[in-house]
């Protein structure tokens, strides 16, 4: 749904994105995750049409990105520094987007308003902040989008609030097989709900993975043996190991069945293996516990 060829921009002298590419598919739910300045939100904008790359490529469904002709209405972009008209209520919103979005769900909006009490009459420049962000979720839900950017979408809202949102987006990804593009500086706020993580650094994409995949990919390991054979680890990627007595505890990146298959000659007295969260996963994925994007997972 989102393809990314590629890309290079500068602002100035200074590299924004370098040779990057990037596959989103459709009706799924991608997660962009790098720190501060690592070319997130300017990627986000170009495939919403407002930056245009220095060289490459960006296609969403096919068409050239920026076309806002063919996909005005279908992409919503929901920015991290939102922008209301000063004297504008919700309500002046609504009437606004009411005639900029030919697929704008008036019920949808109703619901939306209700269920997280949203004042109508009241001028959104008096809103809080997490309060405004509630009513861009609200319109730009309510514009029924075929692709919807997320740029850092829950900072500052309530767990209530949150679950409000990832609900609606959930529901909209399996229903109507919206694709959604999420930018983040926290793994954990979005690893119970993305397919795919991308991890930007420096304007290039570090690593691109399905989530499913790489968590099969990477396994803590704990045994021990009755007599300890030479090298029992021999033939699996070892990323890191440590021992506790007669104990060793280690990364292997092997599938679950490698790892049993290897050892199964040497009948450890114990095999376990145990779960690894996603940050520790893409720890060791992008190269060991002091790899310098470890700073991205935390």
């Amino acid at each position: 749904m989102i393809k990314v060829n590629n890309v290079d921009k500068s602002f100035k002298h200074i590299k924004a994105l370098s040779s990057l590419s990037m596959n989103v598919k459709k009706g799924s739910i991608y997660g962009l995750v790098g720190t501060n300045g690592s070319g997130k939100t300017t990627l986000l904008k170009h495939i919403a049409g407002i930056f245009m790359p220095d060289s490459g490529e960006i296609y969403v469904d096919g068409i050239p990105a920026g076309d806002s002709q063919h996909l005005g209405e279908r992409v919503f972009f929901f920015p991290d520094e939102l922008y209301f008209f000063g004297n504008y209520s919700l309500s002046d919103m609504e009437r606004l987007y009411r005639r900029l979005y030919r697929s704008w769900n008036r019920d949808r909006f109703d619901r939306l308003t209700e269920m997280l009490s949203l004042s109508r009459g009241v001028k959104i420049s008096r809103f809080s902040k997490g309060v405004q962000k509630q009513a861009m979720f609200a319109l730009g839900m309510s514009t029924m989008p075929d692709v919807l950017l997320l740029d850092e979408p829950v900072d500052g809202l309530d767990p209530i609030v949150r679950r409000i949102v990832w609900d609606f987006i959930v529901s909209d990804v399996a229903e109507r097989e919206m694709t959604v593009l999420i930018s983040s500086h926290n793994l954990r706020e979005i690893e119970g709900i993305c397919d795919t993580v991308g991890i930007l650094s420096g304007g290039t994409m570090v690593l691109e993975r399905d989530l499913d995949d790489l968590r099969s990919s990477v396994h803590k390991v704990q045994t021990a043996f009755r007599e300890r054979p030479d090298n029992p680890y021999k033939g699996l990627n070892v990323l890191s190991s440590s021992a506790s007595g007669s104990v060793d505890m280690m990364i292997i990146k092997n599938t679950a069945e490698e790892i049993e298959e290897a050892l199964a000659p040497h009948s450890p007295l114990i095999l376990d293996l145990l779960p690894l969260t996603l940050e520790e996963v893409f720890i060791y994925e992008l190269g060991g516990e002091h790899n310098e994007y470890k700073d991205i997972l935390e």
